[in-house]
Order: C-alpha cells, then structure tokens, then sequence
C-alpha cells in the first residue's frame, strides 16, 4: 500500500471513524484498478463512496464503465465539452486536444460560460458531458435546448442527476429558496429540483433520443455503484 493511500484512509479515519466500525466489501475501481475498501465523501458523508486512490465517486465510475464497456473507449477521437469538470475525470483527459471544459465559476476551465447560453459554435462537438449540473440550473430546459445547439448531428450528451425514481414527476418548488429548505426538499442545499423519470421526457422535449446506461446489481455491487442511479445518454439525431 503507497504511502499517498494509507494518507488518504487515515484522514478518513480522522473525519469519520464510524466508518470503520462495520463489515466493509472489498470494492473495484475501474478507473484505477484499486480494490479494498472505499471511503466516505460528502456532508453528511455517504459511506463507501469514494475510490481512496484516484478519488472517484460513484458517477465517475459509472461513466468510466460506460466510456470503456467492451474494451474499446467512445470517446476516442471525439471533440467534447465537459461541464463542470471534476478532479477524478478531468486530469484524465489532459493531453486529449479534443477535450475542453466549461464553467461559469469554477476556475482553469477552457471557456468561461452559462450552460444556458454558452455562446459557442453551433454544432461543434461529438459529445458534451454534465454530471450532476443541470438540477442546479433554474431554466434546466434551456441547458438542455443549449446542449442540444452545441452537439453535432449524431452528437451525445453524457447527463447524470440525482433522481428518485419512484416518482415519475420531478419535483420543483419555486417557493422554497432558503438552504436549509433546500437541503429539506432536495437533499442539497444548492439544488432546485428532485428529478423523477420524466427527466428523458424532458430532454425529449428539446429534440433529443434517449436511452439508459446502467449495470447489473451485481456490478452495481462490485464497483460500489448507486442502485438509484444512471447515465442518461441523450442523442442528437441525424
């Protein structure tokens, strides 16, 4: 074990021991090729989340299995915008001339934007990337419609979001503003909306194909993976 490793267990110990405390599963990691336990992440922290060797969550890890699934990679020689990039995709991807990230705050992105309205090219990319960014979004259908312009016939956008998918609705409340409520309604202090299954309904709404990509529970298991969530890949048509 790398002494960055034991590093990273023992600052988990430190801020949440009680992890510690039960039976853990060996996971795997398919980004990295780690196996042993995960860690927490998150406030309040989700327990056996996190990759302690490349810091991967859940999301990261799925899309990895789906980027790579039968061995080959979907994104190879595919120009493609990342929002709101993350620490465990991101660094990944340097080196790839075609790969370029956006953001309206987050700082050392390619272009400074509003997924709203973005201002780039018509038709420009293969595929666009947004983990967990449109339910921060108050117009999420003008991302969508945005995503839509940006893609190539044929283009992908790779989209997950928190969902509950035992109702078919989502659930947005103009009325609550305050982060305690948000916390209270949609599980984070900085969300506006619950999506339910008629999230592909609204991507539809813009244009977009849709179709599902998640594992078997068994898989779901192996990789430490959420059982409630998936990647929704939205295509462009021709």
């Amino acid at each position: 074990m790398s002494f960055a490793l034991k590093r990273r267990l023992a600052a988990a110990w430190l801020h949440d021991r009680r992890q510690f405390s039960r039976p853990w599963l060996a996971r795997t990691c398919p980004v990295c090729g780690y196996s042993g336990m995960f860690i927490s992440v998150g406030h309040p922290p989700r327990w056996d989340a996190r990759c302690p060797q490349c810091g991967s969550r859940e999301r990261h890890r799925l899309m990895h299995l789906w980027v790579h699934e039968g061995g080959g990679d979907r994104l190879a020689g595919k120009r493609i915008l990342h929002f709101a990039p993350e620490k465990a995709v991101a660094p990944r991807m340097r080196g790839n001339a075609l790969y370029e990230t956006a953001d309206l705050h987050q700082p050392g992105v390619t272009h400074r934007v509003d997924i709203t309205d973005t201002g780039l090219a018509d038709a420009s990319y293969d595929v666009v990337i947004a983990n967990h960014v449109l339910e921060h979004i108050d117009d999420d259908r003008a991302a969508m419609r945005e995503l839509f312009r940006l893609l190539k016939p044929g283009g992908i956008a790779v989209l997950s979001v928190p969902l509950n998918a035992s109702r078919h609705e989502t659930y947005e409340n103009a009325a609550i503003n305050g982060s305690a409520e948000r916390f209270a309604h949609f599980s984070a202090e900085d969300h506006i909306r619950y999506y339910g299954l008629d999230f592909t309904d609204r991507l539809a709404s813009v244009g977009f194909t849709t179709s599902v990509f998640r594992l078997p529970p068994e898989d779901e298991v192996r990789y430490g993976l959420q059982r409630d969530e998936w990647l929704t890949i939205a295509t462009k048509p021709m």
